[in-house]
């Protein structure tokens, strides 16, 4: 009696499953169809994207080949290709890249690359990291001949705790007001390195000189009164 039974339950199950297949056949053979299409898409894609950050890769090497061998302006032409076309990671570099050739090529005339690095700190699709390494790049370039007013409008904001720029952008606006004769924003910026426990020791170690600098200069200015 108990084979029966089960001969009997067994024939339900079955009767329930083709009736479920009859009713939603159409639906589950969609959906696998669906799920394969999906699948063999994004094979394809990561495909495409591995081959055009290979086709990246090799076009920046080449580039970078170009600026070893001192040829700056091709370099610089190679690198702006590179950004206009590669993916996302390889077009910043490329970008940076590019203006640090029109620096090479133009020694003495930081304008093409300031204007480019500014370019770059201009791009808010970068985010800060990359806008504010870009805006301490072209005030590398400015610090010996640009204004102190020009340095700060460049370089102030970077200089807020937690920018990861903040000791270079720092120094280098100690220094520009050194040299613009502005003892007051000097050591306040040297009053900003000094307090900071996460200023690297170069940094330290070169504000120092530039305070014995202004302490010397101030002796020699009392000296000269007295004298």
């Amino acid at each position: 009696m108990a084979d029966i039974f089960n001969e009997v339950d067994e024939e339900v199950r079955r009767e329930k499953l083709k009736a479920l297949w009859d009713r939603y056949s159409l639906v589950i053979i969609a959906v696998a169809v669906l799920i394969v299409a999906g699948i063999g898409g994004w094979r394809a894609y990561e495909y495409y994207v591995g081959q055009k950050a290979s086709v990246a890769g090799a076009a920046f090497e080449d580039a970078v080949t170009l600026s070893e061998q001192g040829k700056h302006a091709e370099a610089e032409k190679a690198f702006a290709k590179v950004a206009g076309e590669a993916p996302k990671g390889y077009a910043v570099l490329a970008r940076f890249r590019a203006a640090a050739e029109l620096a090479a090529a133009n020694p003495g005339k930081p304008e093409e690359a300031v204007k480019a690095y500014g370019a770059i700190a201009a791009d808010g699709s970068l985010g800060p990291l990359w806008q504010d390494l870009a805006a301490v790049r072209a005030g590398l370039l400015l610090v010996d001949s640009a204004p102190y007013a020009d340095l700060r409008s460049r370089l102030e904001p970077i200089t807020a705790a937690g920018r990861p720029y903040r000791h270079t952008a720092r120094e280098l606006l100690a220094l520009s007001a050194f040299r613009a004769n502005d003892v007051a924003e000097t050591r306040r910026y040297i009053d900003m390195i000094s307090a900071d426990a996460e200023t690297p020791p170069g940094s330290r170690q070169r504000v120092e000189v530039l305070s014995a600098l202004i302490a010397g200069e101030g002796k020699a200015a009392a000296d000269g009164k007295k004298g």
